[in-house]
């Protein structure tokens, strides 16, 4: 069948984006779902720095690649021995298509999944090559199993989670990534409880979903540091206590909790961010780092006596260490019952075009938009 996807062919760093048009609608040629998979129609798919990162080359992978990693739409086919889902079921897509059989996968970080891991960095699927092709007939790889900046996709069965069909589909879509990965980032890798001070460096999608976990789990005092003053402000709104420049962390994190904050989550991908929390968490301290630098960036400023002489830790989340099946209804159940307000990072919808999405990149680049929305099969204005 045909589809209209968003192909990036070379990295680009040239901007603005929306002049230098990294990126191109087209149409492709996108294969019938074979054993495990499932043909969806996506509805909604949120615009993320991950997709940026690739664009510019911070994500090294393979191209020409169809993007897209975190959406949400509705079950049309299914292929042979696929159980987990149904046609016309509405699932949110994951960008770990998780094998549930190896090491990682049977000790609970199915984020960490081997075989998933193999599969995305080759820029196929879990169950097999590319199925996408272009007007010349030459593969163009999916993005992390997804590639969901299109009005259909195959994916892997693992990559599909069933959600409630009465969630909005602007909604749902930021369930699979920036919320999984910010707010998994508080609750699952560091584990913060209820009145343990918490930091928050970073306000995009995914830093702001995890001042949403934060405040979620009752953190107090719970302080968000950007350098934009409008992300600051929204922080204030969903929850934060407090809020501030980079250049005013050093000091003002240590007075506001009485000597450091007991988590602090990075949500950069700057080593120089992620040096600046592990300054100012105290004693004993929790540092989840969730962005992702540029390669070979390398943390080279921190004392190693923070470590065994101060019992700080530095700990790694993929995916905010989520187990999919798992937290996205406990997520989307907070959302419910408004704890999660997600709405609110929602910052505009994009049609699925060459102009519009290459504008929305420039937008997430210059830091302008938290997270913007693209309408795939024309789902949302039904």
């Amino acid at each position: 069948m045909r589809t209209r996807a968003v192909v990036l062919r070379e990295v680009s760093t040239a901007r603005p984006y929306g002049a230098t048009r990294p990126v191109e609608v087209e149409e492709l040629e996108l294969g019938a779902p074979r054993e495990g998979e499932v043909l969806v129609r996506t509805a909604a798919a949120g615009l993320c720095h991950s997709d940026l990162s690739v664009v510019n080359g911070d994500r090294v992978r393979p191209l020409p690649m169809a993007l897209g990693h975190e959406a949400v739409g509705v079950v049309e086919e299914t292929g042979p021995g696929v159980d987990r889902v149904a046609a016309g079921e509405h699932v949110a897509l994951v960008f770990v298509p998780s094998c549930g059989w190896c090491a990682r996968c049977a000790e609970g970080r199915p984020g960490l999944c081997s075989a998933a891991a193999a599969a995305n960095g080759s820029g196929g699927l879990l169950h097999g090559p590319p199925l996408l092709r272009d007007a010349a007939g030459r593969t163009v790889h999916h993005q992390l199993g997804v590639s969901a900046f299109a009005q259909y996709a195959v994916v892997a069965q693992e990559s599909l989670v069933p959600i409630p069909a009465d969630i909005p589909f602007s909604i749902a879509a930021l369930f699979g990534c920036a919320v999984l990965t910010g707010a998994g980032a508080v609750l699952n890798t560091a584990g913060l409880r209820t009145g343990q001070s918490a930091v928050v460096h970073g306000l995009g999608g995914v830093g702001l979903s995890a001042v949403l976990g934060a405040r979620a789990a009752g953190a107090a005092p719970l302080i968000a540091v950007d350098p934009v003053p409008a992300k600051r402000e929204l922080a204030l709104r969903l929850g934060a206590t407090h809020a501030c420049a980079p250049e005013e962390a050093a000091e003002a994190v240590p007075e506001w909790t009485g000597g450091g904050a007991e988590v602090a989550v990075e949500a950069v991908g700057s080593p120089a961010v992620t040096a600046a929390c592990l300054a100012t968490v105290r004693r004993g301290g929790k540092v989840a780092s969730v962005g992702l630098p540029g390669p070979g960036r390398m943390l080279d400023t921190v004392p190693a006596a923070a470590f065994a002489g101060e019992g700080k830790s530095l700990l790694g989340s993929y995916m905010g260490d989520a187990v999919p099946s798992r937290d996205i209804p406990r997520f989307l159940g907070l959302w419910r019952a408004g704890l999660l307000p997600v709405e609110e990072l929602h910052t505009g919808t994009v049609q699925l075009t060459t102009e519009h999405v290459n504008r929305s990149l420039e937008a997430l680049a210059d830091g302008t938009a938290i997270r913007q929305v693209l309408d795939t099969s024309g789902l949302l204005a039904a």
